[in-house]
Parts: structure tokens; C-alpha cells; sequence
């Protein structure tokens, strides 16, 4: 007879462990034509290793973010440098003394590209964070932005969560967003999340955003004035939001499908 699994108790603070101040930095540069990485500072657990020419992936290297951590991440990508920024692994916030911190401040300068597809963050049982993201972009940067967010582990209502995006274009506001997760009475309402267990955006400039929105089960695509292009999903797991977010990217390009996968 198939048995239902119980959902997991929410995660005991780590015990004996001091809160963590950390910052990272990445700056790109150019040389003879191409992209270099002269800086590529890493302060546990944000761990960064470069993976190509111009690719670098974030390594976790020791439990986090934790309650009471500040974690600090810094990207200067040069004129006319490329740089793609990845994680090898998700993110998992777990409960702590106290509310943990994100904060990335990115600069992309003129004629530049950025990637930024790090894999979902995942917000644990009990856990406090809020992340906070600053982008400041050239006129014709080019930029493609992700951010992926799951309501816990299988079987766990998530902590609570704060994040907020900032991003500037030629000196002018683009995108100003924030979103809330952790009230279970909001949360779950159809003008909120509804059943949905995950949430995700992708900002997208550099390329000519649609005439008008475009709506599709659990994802939309919205012009910005910039130009720019933002693609906001919601679904009930991991999977399904990297699907509809990448048929929501997809739009931007010819010979795109009718509807999400």
C-alpha cells in the first residue's frame, strides 16, 4: 500500500556556530580583445571559481547562509567584457540567531554582457532572510538576470523571506520589485501565491521586448520602459518554474512555442 511521507521537522539552529560576515568580489576585465577575471576574491561560504574563458560558478563551501550571516557578493564587469555567473549547487537558507543577509551589487558597464543563472534558493523551516540585489547597467548593456525561490523542502512550509531588486539603466530607474514569503494567511491566497511552492523572475535587457504582455499558465512577460523585458513565474515545484520561465525568456526570440512546456 503506498504511504504518504511526513513532512519534515523544521531545521534545529546550528549550535556552537558564530554568525558569518563575508564578502565576495568578481571584476572582469579587458585584455587584447577578450574577457579576463583579474579579481576573484572568495570568502567562505561564497566560494567562486571560474569554469571558462568567461564563466565563473559559485562553490558553497560551508553551511548557508544561517540566521545572523551578512554575505556580501560584488560583480564590476568592464566595457565591453562577457560574463556568465552560475552556482553548482542550491542554496538552502536555513534558521539561526536572527535574520540573514544577501546582498549583490552588480555594475555592468558599456557595451558588456552579464548572465547571472544561479541555481533556486530554497528557504527552509524557521529560517529569517532577506536578499537584496543592486544593479547598475550601461545604456546598451545587455543583461540576463534570474532568480529562482522555493517555499521549502518537500514537505515543509518555508521561513520567512524579504527580497528586493533594484536595477538602474543609463542613470534612470528600471526595475524597482520586492516580494514577501512566510505568512501562510497571505501566502496562500489566489491574489498571492495561491498553491504555488515557487517563484521567479528574469530580467532581460539588450533585446526588443514584446508590443504588448504576454500571459501563459503561471507565467507573464512584461515590457519595461528601458527597453527591457521582465518574465515573472509562478509554479507548484523546482522544474515546472525553470520550464515556464524558460519559455517566458524564449519570447524574445523568433520561432518561440505557443505555450509553456
Amino acid at each position: 500500500m503506498p504511504t504518504t511521507p511526513l513532512p519534515s521537522p523544521p531545521s534545529p539552529p546550528v549550535v556552537g556556530r558564530r554568525a558569518m560576515h563575508a564578502r565576495a568580489a568578481l571584476a572582469t576585465a579587458l585584455v587584447a580583445g577578450r574577457t579576463s577575471v583579474p579579481v576573484l576574491r572568495s570568502a567562505p561560504p561564497l566560494t567562486l571559481r571560474q569554469t571558462g574563458p568567461h564563466s565563473v560558478h559559485l562553490v558553497s563551501t560551508a553551511a548557508g547562509p544561517l540566521g545572523g550571516d551578512r554575505l556580501e557578493l560584488d560583480l564590476d564587469l568592464a566595457p565591453g567584457t562577457t560574463l556568465e555567473l552560475g552556482s553548482v549547487a542550491s542554496t538552502l537558507v536555513l534558521p539561526g540567531p536572527g535574520e540573514s543577509r544577501m546582498l549583490i551589487t552588480a555594475r555592468v558597464g558599456a557595451g558588456a554582457t552579464l548572465r547571472f543563472t544561479p541555481e533556486p534558493t530554497v528557504l527552509a523551516a524557521g529560517c529569517a532572510h532577506r536578499v537584496e540585489v543592486r544593479l547598475t547597467l550601461a545604456s546598451d548593456a545587455r543583461v540576463r538576470w534570474r532568480e529562482e525561490i522555493v517555499f521549502g523542502r518537500y514537505g515543509e512550509q518555508p521561513g520567512r523571506c524579504h527580497a528586493r531588486f533594484d536595477a538602474t539603466l543609463d542613470g534612470r530607474p528600471l526595475l524597482r520589485q520586492e516580494f514577501t514569503v512566510g505568512d501562510p494567511a497571505l501566502d496562500t491566497s489566489p491574489a498571492v501565491y495561491g498553491d504555488a511552492r515557487c517563484v521567479g523572475s528574469t530580467l532581460i535587457t539588450g533585446a526588443a521586448p514584446p508590443a504588448e504582455a504576454i500571459v501563459a499558465d503561471g507565467v507573464a512577460v512584461l515590457p519595461l520602459a528601458g527597453p527591457a523585458i521582465l518574465v515573472s513565474a509562478l509554479a507548484p515545484d523546482a522544474v515546472a518554474l525553470r520550464a515556464r520561465l524558460d519559455w517566458g525568456e524564449s519570447t524574445v526570440s523568433p520561432g518561440r512555442p505557443s505555450s509553456p512546456a
